[in-house]
């Protein structure tokens, strides 16, 4: 209680600075660098996050997916399929999927480009000072580990998903985090659209597409996202996925684990696997 009480009083007096942050890595599958803020800290995060989430979510479009309240991978694969389907007809004609992934992410968000857009939405001296507060606690970008993060790279990734769908006209488009896909039946028309695509990200957000994964393939050939390779009408766990679920599986006994990978796998054509995993 006193330190909730102390938290009070420096926010009413405008003397509240955010602490440090202690690092640690994990690999799920590549390795990352988590940050995680002090508990008093990650208190103000989630008061701040619980206000202005609501708000903010009537802005962004229905299809992005990432750290949003009834949405998440799963409806973003359903959409996916549901999406597939329309463009080719139910497989009566060549549906082309173009995929982009952006570099270093969280990493590269602009704080002042941020801070621009935040303005744009938010009037109130005092919770822009605080938000700023926030924001300026790292650097560069943002930290992975703050639930304020989730809510900042939506907003400004808000920016890019409006230019996709209101400038570029495009109809068939999910975005997760910093992977996104567009659908069509003109692979030309897809393949014009990335000069676009990365000047604005460029010049509006100070981001980049991954060079390595920007790739136009046809849906029936099978397109990598969000952990699947999905098809027309099914889809199936990659196989570096299915590799090391298994390695995992065979280092540990805890039935908990076993129904994760279960839950996980009945999202997808994986009845082998299910059959493996229960033996």
């Amino acid at each position: 209680m006193d330190n909730i009480l102390a938290l009070h009083h420096d926010l009413a007096r405008r003397t509240y600075r955010h602490g440090g942050y202690k690092a640690f890595n994990i690999s799920d599958p590549k390795p990352r660098k988590i940050h995680k803020a002090s508990v008093l800290d990650r208190l103000l995060h989630h008061a701040i996050y619980r206000k202005l989430y609501p708000f903010f979510d009537r802005t962004f479009i229905s299809d992005s997916y990432s750290c949003r309240i009834d949405k998440g991978t799963h409806r973003a694969l359903n959409r996916f399929r549901e999406f597939g389907r329309k463009v080719s007809r139910n497989g009566t004609k060549t549906c082309w999927v173009l995929k982009c992934d952006i570099r270093k992410f969280f990493a590269n968000i602009n704080h002042s480009i941020l801070m621009r857009i935040l303005k744009l939405y938010i009037l109130d001296d005092n919770i822009l000072w605080l938000l700023e507060e926030i924001i300026e606690s790292f650097s560069p970008g943002l930290p992975l580990g703050n639930l304020t993060s989730q809510l900042f790279v939506n907003i400004y990734m808000n920016e890019f998903d409006q230019f996709m769908k209101h400038k570029l006209k495009i109809k068939y488009y999910i975005r997760y985090a910093d992977d996104f896909v567009i659908f069509s039946r003109d692979k030309v028309g897809l393949e014009n659209s990335i000069p676009q695509i990365r000047d604005f990200l460029k010049e509006k957000l100070k981001l980049e597409l991954h060079p390595d994964k920007v790739f136009i393939k046809t849906l029936a050939s099978g397109v990598d996202f969000l952990g699947w390779i999905n098809f027309i009408d099914h889809r199936v766990l990659r196989t570096a996925t299915k590799r090391r679920m298994m390695k995992r599986m065979k280092g540990t006994q805890k039935s908990g684990t076993t129904q994760s990978y279960l839950g996980l796998l009945k999202h997808g054509n994986t009845f082998k696997i299910r059959k493996r995993i229960l033996r």
